[in-house]
C-alpha cells in the first residue's frame, strides 16, 4: 500500500487561548511525517500501532455518520493486512503527531471527503475541523480539530475565532536575515490532555480567568497580527511580553529545568520562549532576532530552525 505522507505542525500562537476564542497561527512542519503503510509487522512499534489503530477503527464506528462516514471494508482488510503508521513524528512532542495520523485515516478511508485540490471555502474548513475534532478526540479526551486539519491541507490557517477560520499566507522566508522561529528539545515528552485538564481548573479561578481574557488572548492576537503583517519589531515587543506572561501564569506547563532559562532570555534579549502546544516537555517555541547569538546562549541545546526572517 503506498500512501501520501502527512506532515507535523506548529501551533505558532494561540495555544490555550484559541480554547477561549483567541485567534491563532498554526503552520505545517515538513522535517516531521508520517504514513499509513502494510506489511508483515516485525517490530514491537509497528505491532503496537497496528494494536492501536484497531482501537481507533473501533472508535470511529461510534462516530456520528451524518457529520462522517468510512470504508470499513477497505479498512478491515487493511488492517488484517498489518496496516501500521509508519511515522518520524515524536509522540508527546506538540507537534501534531495523533494529528497527521487523524489526516492520513480521513484521506484514505472517509467517504464523500473534502479534498485539498477543491475550492475551499470556509464553510468547508469549519465542517473538516469538526470531523477531525471528532476523529482526534480519541487521542486528547477533547480536540479543536486544528492539528489533523494543519496536517492535512498542508498550507498555514489563520485562526479568527472557533467559527472563523481560513487558509492563509504567511510572510516570504529569506536566508539573508538574521531572525528566526526555532524548538528546543526539552528531552521529555508529555501528555496534551492533563495539561489541558490543568488549565480548565484554573479557568475557575476569576483572576486567573481575566489575566487570560485581558493579559494572555490580547498580546497572542498582537503576535499573530505581528508575525502576518511581517512587522517583526513590534513582534518581538509583544513576545517578550506574551513570554513574560506564561513564566508567570502557565508555570506547570514549562519543564522545571526550562524556568531558568526562559528568565534568562526575558532578561537578556537574546531570545524569548514560549510554549509548542499544551506544553509539559516535548518541543519548546523560540523567537530570535539574531538566531547566533541564541545560539551561544542555548550553547548546549539541540535548536532546530522553523523559519528565518
Amino acid at each position: 500500500m503506498k500512501a501520501p505522507l502527512f506532515y507535523s505542525k506548529i501551533l505558532l500562537f494561540g495555544e490555550y487561548g484559541i480554547i477561549k476564542n483567541s485567534k491563532g497561527l498554526s503552520i505545517p512542519y515538513n522535517f516531521f511525517k508520517g504514513g499509513l503503510k502494510t506489511g508483515s509487522l516485525n517490530d514491537k512499534n509497528q505491532i503496537q500501532s497496528n494494536h492501536n489503530l484497531l482501537k481507533f477503527r473501533d472508535y470511529l464506528l461510534n462516530i456520528d455518520h451524518k457529520i462522517v462516514t468510512f470504508d470499513f471494508d477497505k479498512l478491515d482488510s487493511d488492517l488484517r493486512n498489518g496496516m501500521y503508521f509508519d511515522s518520524s513524528i515524536p509522540q508527546g512532542y506538540g507537534v501534531g503527531s495523533s494529528g497527521a495520523l487523524v489526516a492520513a485515516f480521513y484521506d484514505r478511508y472517509a467517504f464523500n471527503k473534502i479534498t485539498v485540490l477543491e475550492n475551499l471555502t470556509k464553510p468547508k474548513i469549519l465542517i473538516l475541523k469538526k470531523i477531525f475534532s471528532l476523529m482526534e478526540s480519541f487521542f486528547h479526551g477533547k480536540s479543536s480539530g486544528l492539528d489533523p486539519l494543519n496536517s492535512y491541507l498542508s498550507l498555514p490557517i489563520l485562526i479568527h475565532s472557533k467559527t472563523d477560520i481560513e487558509t492563509t499566507g504567511i510572510p516570504a522566508q529569506t536566508t539573508k536575515g538574521k531572525g528566526a522561529v526555532f524548538l528546543i528539545d526539552s528531552g521529555e515528552s508529555s501528555q496534551t490532555a492533563p495539561m489541558v485538564d490543568l488549565f480548565f481548573k484554573s479557568m475557575k479561578n476569576k483572576d486567573y480567568n481575566n489575566m487570560i481574557k485581558n493579559e494572555f488572548i490580547k498580546t497572542s492576537d498582537h503576535c499573530v497580527d505581528d508575525f502576518l503583517k511581517g512587522n517583526f519589531n513590534s513582534l518581538f515587543a509583544n513576545i517578550k511580553s506574551l513570554s513574560k506572561i506564561v513564566l508567570k501564569n502557565f508555570k506547570p506547563m514549562i519543564p522545571d529545568n526550562f524556568k531558568e532559562l526562559w528568565k534568562k532570555g526575558i532578561e537578556s534579549e537574546d531570545y524569548f520562549l514560549k510554549l509548542c502546544g499544551s506544553g509539559g516537555g516535548g518541543y519548546i517555541l523560540g523567537f530570535a532576532k539574531d538566531f547566533d547569538k541564541a545560539k551561544k546562549s542555548l550553547s548546549g541545546y539541540n535548536l532546530e530552525v522553523v523559519y528565518n526572517f
